[in-house]
C-alpha cells in the first residue's frame, strides 16, 4: 500500500534517487537514527508534514523498493558491556560453506555472518562471524561453538579483534541547497 501526497493525484515528482519531497525529508529526519521517544514515527511525520502511520508505510515502502536497507535497532555494545569485539574468519570447503553459513549465522551471539573470496595464499578465509562479548574468553568461548558446528569443513580460524571504536555510519544523503 502506498501513500499518496500529490493533491491532484497525478504521480509526485521524483528525484534521480527515485524520492519524492516526503520521502526524500523522512530518510533526511532518520538517515541518523529514529528518535528515541515512544512514538518515533509521529516525531518524524511532525518534522515532515505528515502523520506517524504516513511516515512508518512510507519507511516500508522504500525498504521494499531497496531505497534503505533495513529498519531496526542498532544497539552500542559497548555501552552495553560488551567491549570484547571479534571477526571470527574461517578456512571452509567451499562446497559446504552455503550451507554451513546460515547454520553460523543462526547461532546465538553471531552479529554478522558472511562468505567473502579468498586471497591465496595469503588470506585462506572464506566465512566470516562476527562475535560480541563482555571479554575475551567469552568470545573464544563462543568461536568454540561455532568451530564446533563446522566440524571437518573447517581447515583454520582466527579471531581479531577490535582495537579501536570506529565511527559508524551509512550513506547520508546531501541537504539540498535552496534553489533561487
Amino acid at each position: 500500500m502506498s501513500v499518496s501526497t500529490c493533491p491532484s493525484r497525478e504521480c509526485p515528482v521524483r528525484d534521480e534517487q527515485g524520492l519524492d519531497a516526503h520521502d526524500r525529508a523522512i530518510v533526511l529526519a532518520t538517515q541518523a537514527g529514529l528518535p528515541l521517544v515512544p512514538d518515533p514515527w509521529g516525531a518524524v511525520g511532525r518534522e515532515v508534514g505528515l502523520n506517524g502511520e504516513a511516515v512508518l508505510e512510507r519507511m516500508l515502502a522504500m525498504a521494499a523498493r531497496g531505497v534503505i536497507r533495513r529498519i531496526a535497532a542498532v544497539p552500542n555494545h559497548y555501552r552495553l558491556g560488551y567491549v570484547a569485539n571479534g571477526m571470527t574468519v574461517w578456512d571452509v570447503d567451499d562446497a559446504q560453506i552455503d550451507r554451513l553459513g546460515r547454520e553460523v549465522a543462526a547461532i546465538e551471539g553471531v552479529s554478522h555472518c558472511y562468505r567473502r573470496p579468498r586471497h591465496r595464499p595469503h588470506w585462506p578465509y572464506n566465512l566470516f562471524a562476527m562475535l560480541h562479548g563482555q571479554s575475551r574468553e567469552e568470545v573464544e568461548r563462543q568461536a568454540a561453538v561455532l568451530r564446533e558446528r563446522l566440524g571437518e569443513a573447517c581447515r583454520d580460524h582466527r579471531i581479531l579483534y577490535s582495537s579501536r571504536i570506529l565511527k559508524k555510519t551509512g550513506l547520508r544523503l546531501a541537504r539540498r541547497a535552496p534553489q533561487a
